[in-house]
């Protein structure tokens, strides 16, 4: 992608700033959220998080997808939130709700019962079958970055039909040939480790980059590169990953964000700048 790193004008903050066709101006996260949300078209139950998630989703519910039915992790089922939410137990989640059920009833029967279409999850690393590292970076006993850890995703990964995960960098560091530790398992090594106890999910399905889209079609299968962002190249991607990345038959460029897009998620998804730094 054409990019420069200065402060953009466009009022979205410091950070990367991006410069498509007709000159329209986006942020990376702009950029990831409307390539995400395009992905939840046709999804219907979808397990967010806070961040980049509540972006997409917001987007998809006002473009691609009006039908969504946000789940949250505190509980809330069939969010319609007023404003942005600062966390997973944030007021604005609850208030209009169509229920708030206990954590029990949440994982034990909308989620491990197979309701749920999408999840979002967050990762430090992901493999090429996968698996996701949120736990930590270097050696387990002395590791150089201790993360938050699994939280929902260990009933998340393997019980939601399909994962999305979005990814902030594309390196060999984030796309390593082995994970520094595995936090949530694909289908693929949750059935090396016992065949007896194979998830019923898909697992991850799609990760979003800041270069390319990856996905997994065979549940059993390695993720392939399905999309290049405009401006990059096939060799870049597969160079920036840790192992030999397999590439589909056919790769797409990732179309560009509407003015629209960028429109809704500045003036009136988050208007406050809490997520779009």
């Amino acid at each position: 992608m054409t990019s420069t790193t200065t402060e953009t004008s466009t009022g979205t903050g410091a950070g990367e700033t991006l410069v498509g066709p007709a000159g329209i101006t986006v942020s990376s996260t702009e950029f990831l959220a409307t390539v995400a949300a395009r992905e939840l078209a046709g999804k219907r139950r979808v397990f967010a998080g806070v961040g980049l998630p509540t972006l997409a989703v917001d987007l998809a519910m006002r473009t691609v997808e009006p039908d969504i039915q946000l789940v949250y992790e505190s509980g809330v089922c069939g969010a319609h939130p007023e404003g942005m939410a600062e966390g997973i137990a944030d007021s604005v989640l609850v208030s209009g709700a169509e229920a708030v059920v206990n954590l029990q009833a949440l994982f034990g029967y909308v989620l491990q019962g197979g309701h749920v279409d999408v999840g979002f999850l967050g990762a430090a690393q992901v493999d090429r079958w996968g698996s996701l590292n949120t736990s930590v970076i270097g050696d387990w006993q002395r590791p150089t970055v201790r993360l938050p850890g699994s939280g929902g995703a260990a009933d998340i990964m393997p019980n939601a039909r399909e994962c999305i995960t979005v990814l902030r960098r594309h390196d060999p560091g984030a796309f390593p040939a082995e994970l520094d530790f595995c936090t949530s398992p694909s289908p693929v090594r949750a059935r090396d480790l016992d065949p007896r106890a194979v998830p019923p999910g898909h697992g991850v399905s799609t990760v979003i980059t800041p270069l390319a889209v990856l996905r997994r079609p065979d549940r059993f299968g390695e993720l392939e590169l399905a999309q290049v962002h405009p401006g990059v190249t096939v060799d870049q991607v597969r160079a920036a990953t840790g192992w030999d990345l397999a590439v589909a038959d056919e790769v797409s460029v990732t179309p560009w964000p509407r003015e629209e897009d960028v429109r809704l998620l500045r003036e009136e998804i988050d208007t406050v700048r809490l997520y779009l730094r």
